[in-house]
């Protein structure tokens, strides 16, 4: 069995344990330092609800998100004889970002397969890393396709964004780090596009004996798997519509629905100008600039702050590549 060609997790069972975790955050740790756990007090009262909001910087990693965890994850647990064929995997740019970072690092080729229209600072910093960009499809999708082919026909190792243990381990070190960081959280709030951070919340919280709710956040443009959380089954939905690109699936993976289902305390939505209002606030009161999946999680606590007031909160700005027209468009309260 290849890292590239992971099983499905058993029925019932979660796809990823603390042992995982652990092993990928010894794999990571000579690549990537731990990012910040802060608290912006000006953040906690435009808030309200008397919240104390705690934030991880995920936004401050040297490809600007989280998932760079997932790609050095990934890559550090593949085997030699596999790295020289290649990886390859659909994006709409962070995770893309991450496997180029470590495609990099360890001298491994990496092709990235974006649709049509993509994020183009995000393309330009995939070729920058060194990766072939093929831009094919309407979204992620249809990248998954494509993906899938050049596997068939090059050989390839698949790196899928969610159905991946390692790529799942790889995000779960950002939870451990945030449970070391701060020993008194009371919830979580995570945004979620393909479910891997929020299944390494759970996981990480269920094997240190926390219990510390984990609540869900979708953009309502692209509900897939909000609506099969609350349906109880996998759904497909025809499109998805959001300038949260990081979040921007049409379906439910088969590696973390499970999990999401098992073990979230609830599961919202947030619409576009909600996110957008999310960037502009953390840019103001953390002076961090944030992409539209970075800022959902903060959206998401606005709209979840009355069930959870005088709570200590964690929140994960999971990533900064926002492109400069989404961005002017944000600040100028277009949306």
């Amino acid at each position: 069995m290849t890292v590239g060609a992971e099983p499905s997790a058993t029925p019932g069972a979660w796809p990823i344990s603390m042992d995982d975790i652990r092993a990928a955050q010894a794999r990571i740790g000579a690549y990537l330092s731990p990012t910040p756990l802060w608290r912006h007090p000006a953040l906690d009262e435009a808030v309200g609800e008397q919240i104390r909001v705690l934030v991880k910087h995920e936004n401050f990693q040297p490809t600007g998100s989280f998932k760079v965890r997932n790609g050095l994850s990934f890559m550090t647990a593949l085997p030699p004889d596999e790295r020289r064929h290649g990886v390859v995997a659909a994006t709409r740019g962070n995770h893309g970002l991450g496997l180029a970072f470590a495609a990099q690092a360890l001298g491994v080729q990496a092709t990235l397969c974006v649709p049509v229209g993509n994020n183009p600072e995000k393309n330009a910093g995939m070729r920058a890393l060194g990766a072939r960009v093929i831009e094919e499809g309407r979204d992620y999708d249809d990248a998954t396709v494509v993906a899938d082919r050049i596997v068939s026909r090059e050989g390839a190792v698949l790196a899928h964004g969610s159905n991946n243990r390692f790529v799942m381990a790889g995000a779960a070190t950002l939870s451990l780090e945030l449970f070391e960081q701060e020993r008194d959280l009371d919830a979580i709030v995570i945004a979620v596009g393909g479910g891997s951070q929020a299944v390494g919340a759970l996981t990480v919280a269920r094997a240190l004996g926390r219990t510390v709710p984990v609540f869900a956040v979708q953009a309502r443009g692209a509900s897939a798997i909000h609506d099969s959380w609350h349906a109880r089954e996998r759904l497909t939905r025809d499109a998805a519509n959001t300038i949260a690109d990081g979040l921007a699936t049409r379906t439910a993976y088969e590696m973390t629905f499970a999990t999401l289902l098992d073990g979230l305390a609830g599961f919202i939505t947030v619409n576009d100008a909600e996110i957008a209002s999310a960037m502009r606030l953390l840019l103001r009161t953390t002076h961090s600039l944030v992409e539209g999946a970075g800022a959902a999680g903060l959206a998401g606590l606005r709209a979840l702050a009355p069930r959870l007031a005088h709570k200590r909160v964690g929140i994960v700005l999971s990533g900064a590549n926002v492109d400069a027209t989404t961005l002017r468009r944000v600040l100028n309260e277009e949306l």
